[in-house]
């Protein structure tokens, strides 16, 4: 290998230690997060446009992948399936990181589905992850820093 191809290898080679932001194909940001006994990698929804897009017009997830949905304030939410085409498990955790309420949801059922109380983020998973993950109200989660608050 000449000198020339050898840096050209190593300049497109991570290095230990550095770390890239994520994005998805999406082209949102993605974090790692521990929910339970699984770890999810999850999109990031953390401004209007994002939240409002969500997971519509998708027709399938990987197992261990979601979406975190950022709100600036905690308040009760509530979600529908409008235009959305995977059954997804909704988790509603209040700013603390504990676990508000979980609820199954149906594709494209519009009806808004509320939160038990008032909810600072909305993960939204395959449905039966959750239950997989053995959570439950209450639980607690530790949000990812880069999560942790919506986009400015």
């Amino acid at each position: 290998m000449n000198l020339i191809a050898l840096l050209l290898v190593l300049l497109i080679l991570p290095l230990p230690g550095c770390s890239r932001p994520s994005v998805a194909e999406s082209g949102l940001r993605v974090t790692r997060m521990r929910i339970g006994s699984q770890n999810f990698t999850l999109e990031i929804a953390d401004n209007d446009a994002t939240r409002t897009q969500g997971l519509m017009g998708r027709k399938s997830m990987p197992d261990d992948h979601g979406m975190i949905f950022v709100f600036p304030d905690e308040q009760p939410r509530a979600f529908w399936m409008m235009n959305t085409h995977i059954p997804l498990d909704l988790i509603y955790v209040d700013a603390a990181g504990r676990i508000v309420s979980i609820h199954q949801l149906k594709p494209f059922d519009a009806t808004g589905v509320r939160s038990e109380g008032a909810a600072k983020y909305a993960i939204e998973l395959n449905q039966g992850a959750a239950a997989r993950a053995g959570i439950k109200k209450g639980d607690l989660l530790t949000i990812p820093k880069e999560a942790a608050e919506p986009a400015r």
